[in-house]
């Protein structure tokens, strides 16, 4: 038999640990929430060590994610993919910037081969970045898969500002913790 839908969810203690009326003005509020994100979802080990969040030109707050991979046996499921999915579900669009102006995707790490490529199709205009691809490997294991050469020069030739390095200490630390947990797929 095949499965005609997938069903993805949050954990429940996200509804506990964001503030969705708060307002992120600046870049570190909105890097601060997904590393918190990230750790939270540590320290309840309901997934890996990555949160990300989505904000409207006015830093309010439209979606979230923190990676769900191991719990919902899917590849798919990463913080990312689960932020770009609920503020697509929020808005009812694909397309984020559609009618909104600028979105920025603050995530807790750079983002792997398929969440770069996703960044894309979601209408993302500005990606802020806390922990560097190769911090992602040699503290928590992971392999993020190939990007071009010039990742930064081809999202800004789609009108992407990329910004990194922030709070990468901060996002380096719980990247640590979760690699020396052993739980490393």
């Amino acid at each position: 038999m095949l499965y005609a839908q997938v069903h993805l969810t949050l954990p429940a203690w996200v509804h506990e640990a964001v503030d969705t009326t708060a307002d992120y003005a600046d870049d570190d509020a909105k890097m601060a929430l997904a590393i918190r994100l990230s750790a939270l979802n540590v320290e309840h080990g309901s997934g890996g060590p990555f949160g990300a969040a989505v904000f409207t030109p006015e830093g309010r707050l439209l979606g979230v994610g923190v990676n769900r991979v191991l719990p919902h046996s899917t590849s798919i499921a990463h913080a990312e993919m689960m932020a770009f999915a609920t503020a697509q579900q929020r808005i009812q669009q694909f397309r984020l910037n559609a009618e909104r102006g600028p979105i920025t995707l603050a995530t807790s790490s750079q983002p792997c081969c398929m969440c770069y490529g996703a960044s894309v199709w979601a209408g993302i205009d500005r990606l802020l970045i806390g922990a560097r691809a190769d911090d992602v490997e040699r503290l928590a294991g992971f392999d993020e898969g190939p990007l071009p050469a010039d990742w930064r020069g081809e999202l800004a030739k789609r009108g992407i500002e990329v910004i990194t390095d922030l709070r990468r200490v901060e996002a380096c630390a719980v990247l640590a913790e979760y690699g020396c947990s052993g739980k490393v797929y």
